[in-house]
């Protein structure tokens, strides 16, 4: 950790907890949730990248074996889209690692006002898992596109149809956990008790 994140850091905790001794609320949660992001995506880089840019290697890899439809070369981060006629290879890094929209989604609902510690445990956990499923399904699309259409709908797919499609998905993700908050607080109420009946069948049975 570098002298300047770490005095980033000490100014960022003190600077949120004047404002929630201030109970100014709305730059509470300004404050705290940008800064908590630009601290996770230093902290992120390189050991959180990598991790997740190889999970959602290995989720391409999975599909591409099953399919047929493209090669995985997971230690280079190489998609190669073999269509017949015109193969193309597409990277997986950074920017497909999903790593920016996870821990943008994971800053705010640290500082979520509406929910407890145990639901903001829950969404956080539903929420990356919805991104890395939106992120395999975005590069899947690309995938689709090339093997049936060939190598010169590869910018259409990647840079349109596949970034809209994800942040579509995106965009419901956030709608669901912080727009339209009753209908995620009574998504969790659901999750408990579907977990609390069936921890009272194991323990009958």
């Amino acid at each position: 950790m570098n002298s300047y994140l770490l005095f980033g850091m000490i100014g960022w905790l003190y600077a949120i907890s004047i404002l929630k001794r201030a109970r100014l609320s709305a730059y509470y949660f300004i404050v705290g949730s940008v800064g908590l992001f630009f601290i996770l995506i230093a902290l992120g880089n390189p050991y959180w990248v990598w991790f997740l840019t190889h999970t959602v290697i290995n989720g391409v890899s999975g599909l591409g074996h099953l399919t047929h439809w493209c090669r995985v070369f997971a230690k280079y981060g190489i998609v190669y889209i073999g269509n017949g006629m015109n193969p193309i290879t597409m990277s997986i890094d950074y920017e497909c690692s999903g790593i920016i929209e996870t821990t943008a989604f994971a800053s705010l609902l640290a500082f979520y006002p509406t929910y407890g510690r145990p639901e903001k445990v829950f969404y956080l956990v539903m929420g990356a898992l919805w991104i890395y499923l939106s992120n395999v399904i975005r590069l899947m699309i690309v995938v689709v596109i090339v093997y049936f259409g060939g190598a010169e709908w590869f910018f259409m797919a990647h840079t349109l149809l596949g970034r809209i499609i994800f942040y579509l998905l995106i965009i419901m993700l956030y709608y669901n956990v912080f727009t339209y908050s009753q209908l995620s607080q009574s998504l969790y109420t659901n999750f408990k008790r579907h977990v609390l009946t069936i921890k009272k069948r194991l323990s009958r049975g």
